[in-house]
């Protein structure tokens, strides 16, 4: 029974209950106190109180006052979570401050801008509980050993000074839909794991020299010089082309690999080929040569500065474990252009270089133009 309906009952039966004697008092309270599931000293009290009206029309008074009932509020966070598909509360706290500069979707007074600013991520949770939604898909795996040159590419796990940018760790994408059969194009993906920047390329089937020169053209565009290169037991990696060019060089590149069917030995990269690919390509089957050529337009331009200049995310800092539970700490969400300019081995000028870039850019345009060009692929894959 709701507090509404409890009200409505007590104004009901309270003038029977003073006109009633004693039995008659026992036998209204008792019943009282059974259908409210009140304490029956309360229930007394209720019940000898002449104010009824007066507590029922202060009932939606009760509490602190609401601070975010404004209609556009929820509204300026649907859009921005949809917009950035579907984040979590903390990421969207940061997404806030950096795209509502930009947002022009509605008129905004400027106590809605600065509740927005103010609002904490349990509260997002609890506003928008009612929109959240789960995906569960899961793509296959196209992994198959590269044996040949296992013993000269070293096992390495949490070798690298991760404070320093220019560590990467990549895989590759199979959009392949449920057969691997035949030739269909993957897509390359690359994360800095001291920063999150990240780059991807498409790329013909998995051939050795076409897997070379996608990454060669990753290393020059990266804003920091590269220091590691790390990836699992694939064939398109563990190959004599790409191991000479990393490690016969002027200044090598530590060149490692994870273990056999420990997939988290690059969990870095694992969860980017979901949040950075799959959630917005899916898993159809490109299996048409010309899609190369508009995915890598596509990477490098918009998807480029959407993912490493706008969509923040979190960092492990520490893990503790004790007995069977673990503890996990995660820093402030974060874009990895904020890293970036928060490191001190970046130079001043580059620097100086990206954050003119970011000022000229407005993410709301960055993602009309990646839907437009998506929409193009996608209509290019289901063209028969």
């Amino acid at each position: 029974m709701g507090t509404t309906t409890k009200y409505e009952y007590l104004k009901a039966i309270q003038p029977r209950y003073h006109k009633a004697n004693k039995v008659q008092k026992k036998i209204i309270l008792d019943e009282f106190c059974t259908t409210c599931n009140y304490n029956r000293k309360y229930a007394i009290r209720l019940l000898n109180t002449k104010q009824t009206t007066k507590i029922r029309a202060n009932l939606s008074k009760r509490g602190r006052k609401k601070q975010y009932d404004h209609p556009l509020i929820l509204k300026v966070l649907w859009h921005l979570w949809v917009t950035t598909n579907l984040p979590c509360s903390k990421r969207l706290k940061v997404i806030i401050h950096i795209w509502l500069p930009h947002f022009n979707k509605y008129i905004l007074p400027e106590e809605v801008k600065q509740k927005l600013n103010m609002i904490s991520p349990a509260t997002i949770d609890r506003l928008m509980a009612k929109q959240r939604r789960k995906y569960n898909k899961r793509g296959r795996s196209t992994t198959k050993p590269g044996a040949l040159l296992k013993k000269r590419i070293p096992i390495k796990t949490n070798q690298w000074d991760e404070t320093i940018p220019g560590f990467l760790e990549v895989d590759t994408v199979a959009h392949c839909e449920d057969s691997v059969a035949g030739m269909f194009v993957y897509s390359i993906n690359c994360v800095d794991i001291a920063t999150g920047w990240t780059q991807q390329r498409a790329v013909w089937g998995k051939g050795e020299l076409g897997v070379l020169k996608a990454i060669k053209d990753i290393e020059n565009s990266l804003p920091f010089q590269l220091k590691g290169f790390d990836c699992d037991n694939g064939s398109e990696f563990l190959n004599w082309h790409l191991h000479q060019y990393l490690t016969k060089r002027k200044n090598p590149i530590q060149f490692t690999r994870s273990r056999a069917y420990h997939k988290n030995d690059n969990a870095h990269i694992e969860g980017k080929n979901w949040t950075h690919i799959r959630q917005y390509l899916g898993y159809q089957r490109f299996d048409k040569p010309e899609l190369v050529d508009s995915l890598n337009q596509l990477y490098t331009t918009e998807w480029n500065l959407y993912f490493n200049f706008f969509n923040p995310s979190v960092k492990l800092i520490e893990k503790h474990r004790q007995g069977s539970k673990i503890t996990k700490k995660y820093d402030s969400p974060k874009t990895p252009l904020q890293r970036l300019l928060e490191s001190k081995h970046i130079e001043d000028k580059m620097k100086i270089k990206l954050k003119e870039q970011y000022e000229k850019l407005n993410p709301f345009q960055l993602q009309k133009h990646m839907k437009r060009k998506i929409d193009a692929i996608i209509k290019l894959v289901n063209q028969i």
